[in-house]
């Protein structure tokens, strides 16, 4: 089974978020796979060990993805391909034509990715990529299981589960709760440095800038106003609720 994992490069969680010219400072930033996409990332390679295959991770972004794209390696992904090129605007609509693009040139039985990215929370890519490619696609999975050419699968909708049987080739998207992601070994460290990394750019996809003009724009970004210290009212519940009123409607514009 040709199994493919999409995944995205982000900035740790537990990093401090400093805005500097409009955009988010870099500079002596940590940067991690994706939380989401370790699940997908997971997934694919317990679906390798318990039927055979291929796994092969894939990423459109800066060279220093690479460095998440090693990580998956090291985990047990068989391959990496990177499509980095200074043309591709970060933008969900632009990056989901690339990777549309790489697969319409490769046969695979499966697309797995994470369900949204920490960083945009977007959750659009892997859904448009699956509509470019004209196949079904579950989002927000918890349960996969495979049986020929079908796929069972479980999925969170809003606190509720819902249970799906789809055709393959189909695309899916990880929620947690799909499984428990490993740590990469000594081991799958050393022998990632071995496995294959390819590296694109928009020429070896046949595509143009012109194709890829972002639909979304950013138009301002800024941080969550500095939390103000809490005020006591005073009086009895009457009064305090009266009170709490007037705040709402004349300091927070709440109501």
């Amino acid at each position: 089974m040709n199994v493919y994992v999409v995944l995205k490069q982000t900035f740790d969680t537990e990093e401090r978020i400093v805005i500097r010219d409009g955009r988010v400072a870099e500079e002596g930033v940590k940067f991690v796979m994706n939380p989401y996409d370790e699940y997908a990332v997971e997934e694919a390679i317990r679906i390798k060990e318990a039927g055979g295959g291929q796994v092969v991770v894939v990423s459109v972004g800066p060279e220093r993805t690479g460095e998440a794209l090693r990580t998956a390696l090291a985990m047990g992904a068989d391959e990496a391909v990177l499509v980095t090129d200074d043309r591709i605007p970060p933008d969900e609509y632009a990056v989901s034509r690339v990777l549309a693009a790489y697969f319409a040139e490769r046969p695979f039985d499966l697309i797995l990715g994470g369900n949204f990215s920490v960083d945009n929370g977007a959750g659009q890519v892997a859904v448009r990529v699956a509509e470019q490619l004209g196949i079904p696609h579950v989002s927000s999975i918890t349960k996969l299981a495979i049986s020929g050419d079908r796929a069972g699968v479980e999925r969170d909708a809003e606190g509720d589960l819902e249970k799906l049987e789809v055709s393959l080739p189909a695309l899916f998207t990880a929620q947690q709760g799909l499984n428990e992601p490993r740590y990469p070994s000594l081991p799958g460290i050393m022998k990632a440095k071995k496995k294959p990394f390819q590296q694109l750019t928009l020429d070896d996809l046949k595509l143009s800038a012109e194709e890829l003009t972002a639909r979304t724009t950013r138009t301002e970004l800024f941080l969550p106003p500095a939390r103000q210290a809490g005020q006591l009212l005073q009086g009895d519940a009457a009064t305090q609720a009266a009170a709490l009123v007037e705040r709402l409607r004349t300091q927070s514009k709440i109501i």
